[in-house]
């Protein structure tokens, strides 16, 4: 159930990632609310890719599905 709500969530923030030649793939959503995802593309070598994913995916995650507790980088 989770899982689903996390994978539409990333679904809503993909064309974001897309636009600037990036991408997004959900690795993991642990019990303890911590998602992990993989940043590909022009998303995985960008130096600003760690204030992509805390500031842009994880507050919208944690913002639309208050069981997500945090939102790390594999």
């Amino acid at each position: 159930m989770l899982t689903e709500k996390v994978q539409r969530a990333i679904q809503d923030v993909r064309p974001s990632l897309q636009a600037d030649g990036g991408d997004i793939e959900l690795v993991s959503v642990g019990e303890d609310g911590i998602v992990t995802v993989k940043l590909t593309g022009a998303c995985g070598s960008c130096p600003m890719s760690t204030m992509t994913l805390k500031l842009g995916v994880e507050n919208y995650l944690k913002k639309t599905i208050p069981e997500v507790t945090e939102v790390v980088q594999a």
